[in-house]
């Protein structure tokens, strides 16, 4: 089946940076399953896949915008070290959500001092081209809860 909008696909995937880095890869384990049209995967890569059939092998490059969006300076906050009260130990790397006007927000410890800790509420890899190098393995009709749901359940997907 080509690929189109409320239909699972299955790929192998590599992630790479500009610098050839790989980011992250399924290669060795399960395919990554999704379900197309719904905003599971980056939009640029959802966008290439479209009309894609299994077999299919292409390497693509996506942009920030199609991405996981620019770096915005006004995520990077610093906060008073009080603000993780229960916490004994933080340090730069670990995660935490933070409650925001917007809602929670995932972020990331950059900097920590006797009294402050700078967190980072951009996706980690916001601002970066991304280097995708894909191949279609699987393709099928969602399940009616995967529809209804918006994602892939089971293997490969989301699991309740």
């Amino acid at each position: 089946m080509t690929i189109r909008n409320d239909l699972v696909v299955s790929m192998h995937y590599t992630l790479r940076d500009d610098a050839g880095e790989v980011l992250d890869t399924s290669d060795g384990g399960e395919p990554l399953a999704y379900l197309h049209g719904h905003n599971n995967i980056v939009p640029g890569l959802e966008e290439a896949l479209t009309g894609k059939d299994v077999g299919d092998k292409l390497d693509v490059k996506v942009s920030p915008e199609q991405g996981y969006g620019e770096n915005h300076a006004e995520l990077v906050q610093e906060v008073p070290r009080a603000a993780f009260e229960g916490v004994d130990e933080i340090q730069p790397g670990m995660r935490f959500q933070a409650e925001t006007a917007a809602g929670p927000r995932p972020v990331i410890v950059t900097t920590v001092t006797d009294e402050t800790v700078t967190v980072d509420g951009n996706h980690p890899l916001a601002g970066e081209n991304l280097h995708f190098s894909v191949e279609v393995v699987e393709t099928r009709d969602p399940l009616p809860e995967e529809l209804e749901h918006g994602h892939v359940h089971g293997p490969g997907g989301h699991h309740h």
